[in-house]
């Protein structure tokens, strides 16, 4: 099996691209991956973005983990919860360039970027967990709650709806919504932009505006975590 994460750096950018030859899910491989990566650019770059493949950007969470018990369950959504917090604390801007559909744990991904550009076209963007019996779990409502509009929260988590981009950057899954091709193209010169801040500043002013939903969300995600098997998002 091919690697699911390539890594390149352009211009002080580091590019992730995902690509799994499928949905790109949030297996323990990509998990780690991107933890990897993170670790890896953190000193040589001055923005991250995270890409996905053509038509696809995250599926969300394994489903084949996701199906094989609390066991299996418990350690995979703590770890993408651990994941999501990285990039939501990240000291760097991270920039999302949604290549397509982004479900469950893939409008998380997108809700713990700085900046997220998003293709235009025939996607599905949003967290269906409430319609498919799932209690979302405490660190995903609490991003949503962060990032999505006010007047539009409780129809984004609680009733579970799903969003085209264009819906999707207007109620603050994307900041932007653009032909396809023009995603790479305009992802690059949004992280270039963030790229040019100054630093420390950047990332301790990013910290203290985030501040308050880490802390609740470090504070409860160890007993949150016991409700995984059977609340967890895909």
């Amino acid at each position: 099996m091919s690697a699911p994460l390539t890594t390149t750096i352009e211009n002080d950018v580091a590019i992730l691209a995902m690509d799994d030859g499928r949905a790109n899910a949030l297996g323990h491989a990509m998990i780690d991956a991107l933890n990897g990566a993170l670790t890896e650019v953190e000193t040589r770059s001055k923005a991250v973005l995270i890409a996905g493949r053509p038509h696809r950007f995250c599926a969300g969470f394994d489903l084949d983990v996701m199906a094989s018990g609390p066991d299996k369950v418990g350690p995979l959504v703590t770890a993408g919860a651990e994941l999501l917090m990285r990039l939501y604390e990240y000291r760097l801007p991270v920039i999302m360039a949604c290549t397509g559909h982004a479900l469950a744990a893939g409008g998380l991904l997108l809700l713990a970027g700085d900046h997220r550009v998003g293709t235009e076209g025939d996607y599905r963007i949003g967290l269906p967990e409430v319609a498919i019996g799932m209690t979302m779990p405490i660190f995903g409502i609490e991003l949503a709650r962060d990032r999505i509009a006010a007047n539009r929260f409780s129809q984004a988590v609680t009733q579970a709806r799903i969003y085209n981009p264009t819906e999707a950057a207007a109620i603050g899954y994307l900041d932007e919504a653009v032909p396809a091709d023009a995603l790479m193209e305009t992802a690059k010169a949004r992280a270039a932009t963030l790229a040019a801040l100054q630093q420390p500043a950047f990332a301790n002013t990013k910290r203290k505006e985030r501040e308050a939903t880490i802390r609740h969300i470090r504070e409860t995600l160890a007993s949150d975590s016991r409700t995984f098997d059977g609340a967890a998002p895909r």
